[in-house]
Parts: structure tokens; C-alpha cells; sequence
């Protein structure tokens, strides 16, 4: 066969069902392999926003999501995206095409080193150079894609590789099964939890992974240890359980920080030092175990005690096995703070000034948003805010990028997410300015028919960096901008545009549109006063509250 229809052949035996991208001409005998091919192929507008959808698609579901460009320009455009798949583990095929490369009459026109660019931003980066190589290459770049921590993996196939003549067929697929913990590890981590006074289970990224979430669930119930998340460790286990303390939005000075300061040990679980810290370890303080499919990378805010190396669920069950409550345990004072967050994530949230503020917005969102609806944030100040008040009831049901911390993203994952999950509820959270960076995927979501609803938080600024520049005392500079009419601009694209003009509109316009066909976007003004009072000058303050 041709080499092209080996390579869909290759792709369609590691189950692949969408690719994401825009062909170029290099591409032409790949595009006509995958026309006749069950691999759908989910034309974008811009390369970068085809890498977030193929990235998200891996993240929700453990295989590799797939996008293809052209060379040059349009791999370029892949950039951004490889760094966000691989600073937030998750499973991406990029593919591109290239030149011939046994000989060419255009020089080097549109030609860059892609390997050598990719390298530093992947797992894994090969050129193809003869079609019989296709089987083994595309099964190493998803063998290594999806291990443990999984990441981004670049393929570039030539023009002329394409097109060759190969006998040879895809190979046959065995996956490995995750090693289990060491005995005598596990032995030591029992010990250690035995041992603590006041233990706290941190739950992070790496935990939403099949299995965990019940294990960890179990553990929480039979020994009644609390616990608290990072941004992306939400929703793993139900954030309304009694035990739940809060996600760390923060680093360091929120309230659930200080139950983090109070605990003399800490169950690290799927948390690795690519997520912005959601703690700092200092030397003679707080002990750490570390539970993860790797051992820790050691910076001078992590370097846990003990590091249980192997699958996490299996860990977690291992523990559960051996622990149950301890009479000499105390949480008397975990369940005060707890108690602090819930009030604080709870006030303000029926304030009816306008244009609204944060923790109503947030609320009214999780009232109508059903359990297993998700929400995909883009990159912006009020990431922190759903971080921190928006209580997740599932896995992966809140998509936020805590690692490259990228805008743009926010919108082409919703749409990623409603292809994998179509009966489910999306909704895609973007500010105006990450909005704008890929909102020509609007025509991409009409023209797919999707059912989406896009809420646009307007302040015609760089939110985020303006808040910070007010925090550092410097002048207001730099960071205003205009924004088109969002109604309007909804409906150029041929979905419906919709402005909350006051308070009270906002949770029922929200249920109406979540609830009816096609694309609509919600523009909110938005009033960001509240950063202040609350983010800066409230924890400032809260010394005595505990």
C-alpha cells in the first residue's frame, strides 16, 4: 500500500477518531488516505487552536489525540500547543508534512529544522524517511505519548515519503501493564501515616486517571483524613465531601493554607513540580510522602521523604488495605478551617451589584451547570476565582490549564470536549483577551453543530496583568484595549450572541442558553474590584480568624 494509507492504517489501529488541523500541499496523500478512512477529520482555523483540541481530547480520555499541519508556518502554530500538552501531561500526536526530501526543486523555501524545534518541547520527534518505518514509528510516538507522565510527540512525514510504496502493515498492539508499588514503600508510608498526628492528603493532576478517584475516595472514607486539591487535581474526589478543605488557587496565605501549615504530614498524591506550587516545603517542617507513577523531581520548594513509585491506584489501595482511623488523630482544628473556606467561598455569592463580581458569577455557573457538566477556562484572573469557589463534583468536569498556564486554550477545549462527550453540558469561561486569541473557531463549532455555550468575561483589559501591575503600586498602563460588539460577532458566524445587561439576568440566561441547541455566547461585564479586597488585602488580614 501506499505509505500515507499505512500511516491512517497505523493510526486507526491505536483507535484514533478525530484529527484535528489544517492540510497544507505536502499533505495532499495523507488527506486523501484518511478521506476514505472512519478517522474524522476536524477541520480548524488556526493550527494552534487544532493542538488544544487534540490535546484536551487526550486528556480526557488517556489516548493520544491527533492534530496535523503543513510544514513551516503551519507546524510553527503547533508550538504553544506541544508546551501545553506537555507541561499538562497530556497525550498529543502532532503530525506534519514537509518537502521531499530525496531531492526538491524549491530550495529552501517555507523549510525549518522541525525536529530540532520540537525536541525540547516533546517526548518524542521523528522524520519519517522510508514508509516501511511508519508501523514502528507511529506505535513508539503513541506508546510513549500516552506512558506515564504523558505529554506531546511530533511525527513529520515528507512529500515524497508519502507517496512511496511500502509492504509492511501496522503492528500488533500489547499494552503494558503499570507496576505495582514497592511493599516495603508502602510499609514505610503506613508507618509514617500511623505515626502523624494531623495528616492531609493532597490530591493532584496526575490523580485523574482511571481508578483513582475511587481508591482515593475509599481511603478518604475508612480513615476520615481530610484533603484539599490543586487546580488541576479538582473534581477526582466529589469537592462536596465532608472532608473536602478547599483547592489550592493560591500557593501560600489563603485559608486552607493554614491547615497545610498545621499538618505534620502531608499524602502527596499525583502531584508533580510542573503545576504551580500549591504549598513550600521548608527544611524541618512539614514531612511529605510522595504518591506518583514517578519519583519527585526535587526543587526547593518540593523534596518529599518518601516517594511511593507505581501505579496510583494501586497505592492508594495498598494504604486503604492496612490504615483505618487512629484514636490519637486530631482534626478538630482542620474542620475550623474548613469551616472558614466554606464561608468565605459562600460570601458574597448572592451580591447583586453590576457589573457583576466573581463569586456570584461563579455561583450562579455552579447552579445551573448539572454534576457531570463541564467547564473550560482559558487564562485569566478569574481561573483563580472558579479555582477556588467552583466545588467539582467529578473528574475532569473543570478544564484549566495550571502548568503552561497559556491563554487561548479555553474555548477549543470546550469544543474538544463536547466532541468526545456530546451528550454532556459545556461551557467554555474565556475573558475577552484569551477569547479573541482563537475565537475564529466559532465558525469551526457552527459548521460542526455543536451544542456550546461560550460566556465571555469582559473588562477590555488584560485583567490578570493589570491586577498584578496595581499590586506592584505601578501606574495603570499598557494593558487596556476595545473589543467588537460579541452579539454581533456571534452572529456574523451564524450563532446566537447574547449581553447580560444587569444582575438578575444572568443565572436564567445562562439555564436558557445551556439548555437550547447550537452555539451561544454570553458577553458578562465584569467587575474585578473585588481581586483586591479579597485576594490581596482580605488574606492580609486573616491572621486572627484561626
Amino acid at each position: 500500500m501506499k505509505a500515507s494509507d499505512l500511516f491512517v492504517r497505523s493510526l486507526e489501529n491505536e483507535g484514533v477518531e478525530y484529527i484535528f488541523g489544517i492540510p497544507g500541499e505536502e499533505n495532499l496523500d495523507f488527506l486523501e488516505s484518511l478521506r476514505e478512512s472512519k478517522i474524522k477529520l476536524i477541520l480548524t482555523r488556526h493550527e494552534q487552536a487544532a493542538g488544544f483540541m487534540a490535546a484536551t481530547c487526550g486528556r480526557l480520555t488517556g489516548k493520544v489525540g491527533v492534530c496535523l499541519s503543513t510544514l513551516g508556518p503551519g507546524v510553527t502554530n503547533f508550538v504553544t500547543a506541544s508546551a501545553y500538552a506537555q507541561l499538562g501531561a497530556m497525550p498529543i500526536m502532532m503530525i506534519s508534512g514537509q518537502k521531499p526530501i530525496k531531492k526538491s526543486k524549491q530550495g529552501r523555501f517555507q523549510i525549518i529544522d522541525v525536529i530540532e524545534m520540537m525536541r525540547p518541547i516533546t517526548k518524542y520527534t521523528k522524520q519519517v524517511v522510508h514508509g516501511n518505518s511508519i508501523p514502528q514509528i507511529v506505535r513508539e510516538a503513541v506508546r510513549i505519548s500516552q506512558e506515564e507522565r504523558p505529554g506531546a510527540v511530533h511525527i513529520e512525514l515528507p512529500e515524497d515519503i508519502a507517496a512511496e510504496e511500502c509492504d509492511t502493515k501496522p503492528f500488533e498492539i500489547f499494552h503494558p501493564r503499570r507496576p505495582h508499588p514497592d511493599a516495603l514503600a508502602i510499609e514505610k508510608a503506613v508507618n509514617m501515616i500511623r505515626e502523624s498526628k494531623m495528616p492531609l492528603i493532597l490530591i493532584g493532576a496526575a490523580a485523574n486517571r482511571n481508578r483513582t478517584s475511587g481508591a482515593l475516595q475509599n481511603l478518604i472514607d475508612r480513615t476520615g483524613i481530610y484533603f484539599f486539591n490543586t487546580q488541576m487535581g479538582k473534581g477526582v474526589v466529589d469537592e462536596r465531601h465532608p472532608k473536602f478543605l478547599g483547592t489550592a488557587a493560591l500557593s501560600s496565605q489563603d485559608y486552607l493554607h493554614y491547615a497545610i501549615d498545621k499538618a505534620d504530614l502531608i499524602i502527596n498524591v499525583g502531584h508533580d513540580v510542573l503545576e504551580k506550587p500549591p504549598f513550600f516545603m521548608q527544611i524541618g517542617g512539614t514531612k511529605v510522602i510522595h504518591i506518583n507513577y514517578f519519583s519527585a523531581s526535587l526543587d526547593e520548594v518540593y523534596f518529599p521523604q518518601l516517594d511511593v513509585v507505581g501505579d496510583i491506584a494501586s497505592s492508594i489501595e495498598g494504604l486503604c488495605a492496612r490504615l483505618e482511623k487512629e484514636e490519637h488523630w486530631d482534626f478538630s482544628y482542620f474542620e475550623r478551617v474548613r469551616e472558614q473556606v466554606e464561608f468565605h467561598i459562600n460570601e458574597k455569592s448572592e451580591d447583586s451589584r453590576f457589573p457583576i463580581i466573581p463569586q456570584h458569577l461563579v455561583a450562579q455557573v455552579r447552579n445551573i451547570m448539572p454534576d457531570n457538566g463541564i467547564i473550560a477556562l482559558d487564562n485569566g484572573v478569574y481561573k483563580i476565582w472558579f479555582a477556588r469557589n467552583y466545588k467539582a463534583y467529578s473528574s475532569n468536569t473543570v478544564l484549566l490549564d495550571n502548568a503552561l498556564a497559556t491563554m487561548g486554550a479555553g474555548f477549543p477545549s470546550a469544543i474538544a470536549a463536547k466532541i468526545v462527550y456530546p451528550k454532556r453540558k459545556v461551557m467554555a469561561i474565556c475573558g475577552d483577551g484569551g477569547f479573541m486569541m482563537n475565537s475564529q473557531e466559532l465558525e469551526t463549532a457552527v459548521r460542526l453543530k455543536l451544542d456550546l455555550v461560550i460566556l465571555i468575561l469582559r473588562d477590555n483589559a488584560y485583567g490578570m496583568i493589570k491586577w498584578k501591575q496595581a499590586g506592584m503600586g505601578f501606574q495603570n498602563f499598557g494593558l487596556d484595549y476595545g473589543n467588537p460588539d460579541f452579539v454581533k460577532y456571534a452572529q456574523a458566524y451564524g450563532a446566537q450572541g447574547h449581553r447580560v445587561g444587569s444582575n438578575d439576568q444572568l443565572g436564567q440566561l445562562l439555564q436558557e442558553c445551556l439548555n437550547a441547541s447550537g452555539i451561544h455566547l454570553v458577553e458578562v461585564p465584569v467587575d474585578y474590584s473585588e481581586n483586591e479586597r479579597v485576594l490581596i488585602e482580605e488574606l492580609k488580614k486573616k491572621t486572627d480568624v484561626l
